[in-house]
């Protein structure tokens, strides 16, 4: 038989050592970019909310919803709208209607995580309101001194509902006129919530259809139509500044009437006293009814001094009309009376009583001898 040789000790196989490590280093690895993960994720989480929370704000604008935006706000005040009447509920149907109809579009956010604040850039596209309200407060003060002059007197919600149904008509019937704007709005992390921290005038000018631009201009506009209503109603200011004298006529054509100038008749007034006639023919070009008298600021001066208004001592037709509202599309002769001071020539300037664009003016100078 064959003897089977033994292994000595010396000559045993060594076990394999197991690499007990390696598996421990790489579990934590794992478990590290896992939390760098979890961390960054949560970063850029935190990162986006202050975006998120703008954009609400931004559609709580859109649709007017006041009491979403005061809880958006770390102020919670609104009483800034209510100097632009935007939350005046007379005007709620116009404001929304506008409103609605504005875009925007988030372009950027500066981030401080440790500070919980955050600035965040809109870029806001909105209805430009400038034309509608020119429009508006023109035909506004048509149909106020037309009532005046007729007797009609408005109580002050009356005549906020008659501003307001302008306003909407205007806003219909004019082409929109968009403007745009890029607004940085400062945000903070409030109990876990972020929010805007208050009402900025630039969004207040946004929510207004950009009154704010137009106030003064309106504001003057008002001014100039008191006087102007004193001119029709028989007074002018003797210090007023006298145009130059002109060889052109007193003819003058815009989007809502037009004159033309016919002829001059020097007479006398109720107490004898010399009084120049002057007549001219009007035509409605509006979209309602009119008159000259609400529409045209004819005004007379001799020597370089302004003419009042005079009282004819004979009954005229021409004299009637003056005050008569006729349709659109209608044409009548009117005539004002200016006391003369003596047989000196008179220029006459006539501009639009209650348009914006009161640059636009039309003279001419009369020779009574």
């Amino acid at each position: 038989m064959e003897e089977k040789q033994l292994n000595t000790p010396e000559e045993q196989p060594v076990p394999k050592k197991k690499k007990k490590g390696k598996a421990g280093r790489i579990l934590l690895l794992l478990v590290l970019l896992l939390a760098i993960a979890a961390g960054a994720g949560y970063y850029f989480y935190e990162r986006s909310q202050p975006a998120k929370e703008l954009d609400n704000y931004l559609a709580a604008i859109q649709n007017l919803d006041f009491t979403s935006m005061e809880g958006m706000l770390q102020s919670g005040d609104l009483s800034a709208l209510d100097n632009a009447d935007v939350r005046n509920a007379t005007y709620e149907s116009f404001f929304k209607s506008i409103n609605a109809k504005m875009t925007w579009k988030i372009t950027k956010t500066s981030f401080n995580f440790q500070a919980g604040t955050a600035e965040v850039t809109a870029r806001i596209r909105y209805v430009d309101g400038s034309d509608i309200y020119r429009e508006t407060v023109t035909e506004f003060l048509r149909q106020i001194v037309s009532s005046a002059f007729s007797g009609e007197s408005l109580t002050e919600q009356e005549t906020q509902d008659k501003l307001a149904s302008i306003l909407n008509e205007k806003a219909a019937s004019l082409e929109d006129k968009f403007s745009e704007t890029d607004i940085i709005y400062p945000m903070i992390k409030v109990n876990g919530q972020w929010k805007i921290t208050a009402l900025d005038e630039e969004t207040v000018k946004i929510m207004s259809a950009n009154f704010k631009s137009v106030e003064e201009e309106i504001s003057q506009t008002l001014a100039t139509s008191d006087s102007s209503a004193d001119t029709a109603a028989g007074t002018t200011d003797s210090t007023a500044q006298a145009p130059a004298a002109s060889d052109g006529t007193i003819d003058l054509t815009n989007e809502r009437f037009s004159i033309h100038y016919t002829r001059n008749v020097v007479s006398t007034d109720f107490g004898g006293e010399p009084c120049l006639l002057v007549y001219y023919d009007y035509t409605n070009n509006g979209e309602s009814a009119s008159s000259a008298m609400v529409d045209v600021n004819l005004t007379a001066y001799q020597n370089r001094a302004s003419l009042e208004a005079a009282i004819p001592a004979s009954s005229d037709d021409a004299i009637d009309a003056f005050m008569k509202e006729i349709q659109p599309g209608e044409t009548v002769n009117v005539c004002q009376a200016f006391s003369l001071k003596d047989m000196s020539p008179v220029t006459l300037q006539a501009v639009d009583a209650f348009g914006l664009d009161t640059g636009i003016t039309a003279a001419q100078t009369l020779n009574l001898q």
